[in-house]
């Protein structure tokens, strides 16, 4: 299905929009702030939904979603455009992943007409932050394989379990909520996925402190939570349905190729002097402040330059492709694989131009530089989040390339016997 937004008669001229956003921008929103500026995470946040909330005001929220639910039902070429205008200001950037551009899509497309209604809207004004509660500690990237149970209570559904690794929880309203509702059937199919109140009777988050000293991720246990039946996203047992929409649009996200994602991080922070994060631009003005760069950063802006480039081009090729048709929805991988691996030759690129000051900075200012090597600490992320680049070139050499798919031998048989025999199994060993 494409959630393609079409351009109709009366949509105002792209030059019209770009002086009218100009303007907007000009005397509504902050300028960007340093990125070597410390800001408090609930600080962050609470900004965050405050200029969420001025977008909407403006008519400058969720460009690409429909008029109905409270977006402005514009195309992909007018979100371009707002994000180009927006480079110097700041944004509400947090609301981008998984907010904007995965959960919410996902709700758009797979919702009931109150689910979308209700989050649409909460969202866009800046009253509503999507959370994703899917992984789980033992199982790793087998997203199929959660033990967090949902089981019926007549109409009402109730949730034990645990899960980890999800974002920003503790800013979250709701989140979308992978569990176990058929224990004999194949672990694919049996399947639900919730919307969860973050805050509900009986969940815990706890924040994981990381080797960076930041503390964004989190575990979640769940003690008796009681839903209703319109907690359920989708059909019940039909969860993995979902869950696999989620996967296309988190891969386009990381691509650039997502129609819902409004400001860009990397060449804001670049634009305002940026070092912390990313793009050529910011690689080329780290050069410039180190005040002697070693031999390789003119080859390591460059190598920047046109690996984004090619990401760029990339992301626009395969979203097209699978939008018409052209491609499966499979081949949004290509895109989250490339991320990583120029993710890693820019982190690495940085560091080495850096030296000793992507620890401790040039001067007493620090105006950035410094987090360079904070960076460097944090450089797999972008190999994990989403599904490993295991799993990605898994997905591409079998749904996309055609190749003998891995055997499973738990693929047609029922989770609650595949569990014994992997119980069994663990014991032998």
């Amino acid at each position: 299905m494409t959630l393609a937004v079409p351009e109709s008669p009366d949509m105002e001229d792209i030059e019209s929009f770009r002086l009218r956003a100009r303007d907007w921008l000009k005397r509504n929103m902050p300028p960007a702030p340093d990125p070597a500026l410390e800001i408090p995470d609930e600080e962050r946040w609470a900004r965050a939904r405050k200029l969420q909330g001025a977008l909407y005001e403006g008519g400058f929220a969720g460009l690409c979603y429909p008029r109905e639910y409270g977006g402005q039902g514009l195309s992909l070429q007018y979100q371009k455009v707002f994000t180009e205008e927006s480079l110097p200001y700041e944004m509400p950037i947090v609301f981008n992943i998984p907010t904007l551009s995965i959960c919410l899509p996902t709700i758009l497309e797979l919702g009931t007409e109150q689910q979308k209604k209700q989050h649409i809207n909460d969202v866009l004004c800046g009253r509503e932050v999507l959370v994703e509660f899917l992984s789980e500690p033992h199982s790793g990237s087998d997203l199929a394989g959660v033990l967090t149970r949902a089981e019926r209570d007549g109409e009402k559904w109730v949730i034990n379990g645990s899960k980890i690794w999800t974002s920003h929880a503790y800013v979250g309203d709701v989140a979308m909520c992978l569990a176990r509702t058929d224990w004999d059937a194949p672990k694919h199919r049996g399947l639900t996925m919730f919307l969860v109140p973050v805050r509900s009777p009986g969940i815990t988050i706890r924040r994981i402190r990381q080797v960076n000293g930041k503390s964004e991720f989190c575990e979640e246990f769940f003690d008796n939570v009681v839903l209703g039946p319109e907690a359920v996203l989708g059909e019940v047992n039909g969860g993995w349905a979902v869950a696999t929409r989620r996967f296309y649009y988190s891969r386009s996200a990381w691509g650039r190729g997502n129609p819902y994602i409004s400001g860009d991080h990397e060449l804001s922070q670049a634009q305002s002097k940026g070092i912390d994060y990313g793009g050529y631009q910011s690689l080329a003005a780290l050069a410039r402040e180190v005040q002697g760069p070693s031999a390789r950063a003119p080859d390591a802006v460059v190598d920047t330059y046109v690996n984004q480039t090619v990401r760029d081009l990339m992301a626009r090729r395969v979203i097209e492709g699978v939008e018409s048709g052209a491609m499966p929805p499979e081949a949004a991988s290509m895109v989250r694989l490339f991320h990583a691996q120029i993710d890693w030759l820019s982190v690495d690129a940085r560091l080495e131009v850096a030296g000793s000051h992507a620890v401790t900075g040039p001067n007493p200012e620090n105006s950035g530089i410094g987090s360079v090597g904070e960076t460097f600490l944090i450089r797999q992320a972008t190999s994990l989040g989403g599904g490993t680049t295991e799993m990605a070139r898994n997905g591409i050499s079998e749904r996309v390339l055609g190749m003998p798919r891995d055997v499973a031998s738990d693929l047609n048989i029922s989770f609650k016997e595949a569990r014994k025999i992997f119980t069994e199994n663990r014991k032998r060993k």
